[in-house]
């Protein structure tokens, strides 16, 4: 589905003719034969859920923040060992990030887990604002579902495969800090997705729903501004303030809103002014997320905020250095796999209430804040399952992003929050540590093992996503990372 750099809550908006035309040009038709070897991999998944619900609770509990995930990488590392997967530990430059995989051959289908939680939102699963006292953090964007219906799927699919008797290769990664950290780009920057066929992802929500939504891609970066220290009463003259270049930097890139395309998005904070006002600052600092709707728009409207930060040091006499913390590209839509996607959530279905979670749901909505006519009051049901439309343009960012572009990728969102739940919100996190995100987290599960088992079957539905792919990118596409050179930020959190 994050707002903040991360997640899949994204806000549609009306595609054009000419997408829909591809969108219908590229869908795959919807299977509603008997199929009972896809009930095979769903009986699969559905005996697995007491194993899902543990991983899924134990991260909970953990709330780890991103790069910081040892417990919690280590838990879902662990299910898949025990369960015969080879794993490869702290790849890419991150000691929680890895790789596991099982079976051999083609087609390469890859999964997608994370993990990682957000600071300062931690939460007692209780439908009321309840903070844990001591705790730092929370999984107030479901990680700790998304990762163990991950890794609950890869089992019954290496499980599938080796009772059907077919080729076919499930690859997990396990991707640390999404939340900020975007290990998926140094993943795919180092080249680890190249041999993958297709991916399937997925991303708690608030609804059962496969449309193949865009998001924005995002650079994120910190400028410090050094000047002279000074007595600010006695003698100004002599310093040079940083808080002013930090000031002016500001000034400047809000000027430069109405000179950027409408969709661009420019935030920032300040996160160092100074330490009393007496003192001119010697040292100040801004921190930047900048969105765009595509890569190159968004290269240039850096560049532009680089040139502002320089501009606002010369005018102030102090000298500025930045340094890109993160960047992600938008996600590359593919009509043809979501759809065997959606088909799969049809098969599956939603899920029921308890009497018990009808009323913790009722309740959270009673929570919500704001008015207007697209304000939520009802939880709604968690048995709907949402029409698949065309390709639409979202506001969120993710590094799932980086992997789209490399490989055929489709995304699902699952019923894991109450209906009109905000993800980052007390919530989101309080659901995620409960059985209504469980049971929305095995619906996830059963679909991206259905979906992986008809790709495995039909490799003229590979085949379709990888044309579509190939269409999307056009001629002479090159994957370069926003993030260029640098290693991982695993202080990211910190600074």
């Amino acid at each position: 589905m994050k707002t903040l750099p991360v997640c899949f809550a994204l806000l549609p908006l009306i595609a054009g003719a000419a997408t829909a035309a591809l969108a219908q040009e590229a869908q795959v038709q919807v299977q509603s034969a008997p199929d009972p070897a896809g009930d095979a991999i769903v009986s699969g998944v559905a005996a697995l859920e007491p194993r899902l619900a543990g991983m899924a609770n134990d991260v909970w509990s953990w709330a780890e923040i991103g790069f910081k995930e040892t417990k919690s990488a280590g838990r879902l590392r662990g299910e898949l060992q025990q369960a015969g997967f080879r794993v490869r530990n702290g790849v890419a430059g991150m000691p929680t990030a890895f790789i596991a995989e099982a079976g051999s051959g083609g087609p390469v289908i890859a999964l997608l887990a994370e993990f990682d939680a957000l600071p300062g939102l931690a939460q007692a699963a209780v439908p009321a604002h309840s903070p844990i006292e001591g705790q730092a953090a929370g999984h107030a964007c479901g990680h700790n579902l998304l990762g163990a219906a991950s890794v609950t799927a890869a089992i019954a699919i290496k499980n599938w495969l080796a009772a059907q008797g077919l080729p076919g290769t499930v690859r997990l990664y396990g991707t640390p800090a999404e939340e900020g950290g975007f290990a998926k780009v140094y993943m795919v920057r180092d080249g680890l997705f190249n041999d993958v066929d297709v991916t399937l992802s997925w991303h708690p929500g608030d609804r059962n729903s496969t449309t193949p939504s865009r998001s924005l891609a995002m650079i994120s970066g910190k400028f410090t501004f050094t000047g002279v220290a000074s007595h600010a009463s006695v003698a100004p003259e002599r310093g040079r303030s940083a808080l002013d270049g930090v000031e002016v930097m500001n000034v400047a890139a809000n000027f430069l809103r109405e000179h950027v395309p409408q969709t661009t998005r420019i935030q920032y904070v300040i996160t160092r002014g100074g330490d009393q006002p007496n003192i001119v600052p010697a040292m100040a600092q801004n921190f930047y997320f900048v969105r765009s709707p595509d890569a190159a728009t968004l290269r240039d409207v850096w560049s532009r905020i680089v040139k502002a930060s320089e501009g606002a040091a010369l005018a102030t006499g102090t000298a500025v250095s930045h340094e890109v913390l993160s960047g992600a590209y938008d996600t590359l839509p593919n009509v043809a796999l979501n759809t065997v996607m959606h088909d799969s959530l049809a098969r599956v279905g939603g899920y029921a209430y308890t009497s018990d979670e009808a009323a913790y749901a009722a309740q959270i909505v009673t929570t919500y804040t704001g008015a207007g006519p697209g304000r939520v009051t009802s939880p709604g049901d968690p048995a709907a399952i949402e029409p698949m439309g065309p390709p639409r343009q979202g506001f969120a960012s993710s590094d799932v992003g980086d992997v789209s572009w490399v490989t055929p990728t489709a995304t699902l969102s699952t019923a894991t929050f109450v209906r009109g739940t905000s993800a980052h919100s007390w919530q989101a996190a309080a659901t995620s540590g409960t059985t209504i995100g469980v049971k929305g987290a095995l619906v996830a599960a059963k679909t991206i093992a259905l979906a992986a088992t008809r790709l495995y079957r039909d490799p003229a539905l590979i085949d379709a996503a990888r044309k579509e792919f190939a269409e999307r990118r056009g001629d002479g596409f090159a994957y370069t990372s926003l993030l260029g050179d640098r290693a991982p930020a695993l202080d990211y959190n910190e600074r």
